[in-house]
C-alpha cells in the first residue's frame, strides 16, 4: 500500500469515527435534525387518550423511542421505570414512544414491566419520529432541557449510570 493510500484510509476511518461519535453524543449528524423539541403535536397514549406534548413545556424530559420486539428496549425499560421513580419528584417527564406498535401491544408491554409513565403511540407519525432524529434504530433516547433544547440523543441501550448523569445535566 502506498503512503497516499494509507492517508486516504486513515482519513476514511477518521470520518467514520467522527460520524459515529456525532450520533452517540447527540449532536446532529449529516442529516440535520432540529436542536429543539417540537411540542406542537398531539399523540395518542396506549389507552387512546390525547397527549399534547405542549403540556410538558418547561419541564426536563426523557423521551425513549422503543418497540415491543426490541430486545435492548426490554432490557432498558426497567432502568427507565427506576429512573422515573427516582426523579419524578424533581418534575422530570419520562415518555415512552413506541415507534411501530399498536396500542394493544403497548398496553401488554407496559403491564409486563409495570411502566408508570406515559406510553405513546408513534405508529402513523413517521414524520414526527424522523424530526426527532429516528432513522430505524431503537432504543433511542432524547434528553430535553426545560427550554425544549435537545441536550442529547443516544442511540442504543445506555447504562443506568450514564442515563442518570444525563438526567442530572438537564437540571443544571
Amino acid at each position: 500500500m502506498t503512503s497516499g493510500r494509507i492517508w486516504v484510509a486513515i482519513a476514511g476511518v477518521g470520518a467514520l469515527l467522527a460520524v459515529a461519535l456525532t450520533v452517540r453524543t447527540g449532536a446532529p449528524g449529516p442529516a440535520a435534525v432540529p436542536d429543539r423539541l417540537n411540542l406542537a403535536i398531539t399523540l395518542k397514549d396506549m389507552n387512546g387518550a390525547d397527549v399534547r406534548l405542549e403540556s410538558f413545556a418547561g419541564r426536563p424530559m426523557l423521551i425513549n423511542l422503543w418497540a415491543t420486539w426490541c430486545g435492548p428496549c426490554r432490557l432498558e425499560t426497567p432502568q427507565l421505570v427506576d429512573l422515573y421513580g427516582k426523579f419524578k419528584e424533581r418534575d422530570l417527564v419520562v415518555i415512552g414512544l413506541s415507534v411501530d406498535d399498536t396500542p394493544d401491544l403497548i398496553r401488554a408491554f407496559a403491564k409486563e414491566f409495570s411502566v408508570p409513565y406515559p406510553m405513546l403511540v408513534g405508529l402513523g407519525h413517521e414524520d414526527f419520529l424522523a424530526a426527532l432524529g429516528y432513522s430505524g434504530g431503537v432504543p433511542m433516547t432524547l434528553f430535553v432541557k426545560k427550554d425544549g433544547t435537545i441536550a442529547e440523543r443516544v442511540i442504543g441501550i445506555a447504562t443506568t449510570m450514564s442515563m442518570e448523569r444525563r438526567i442530572l445535566a438537564l437540571f443544571e
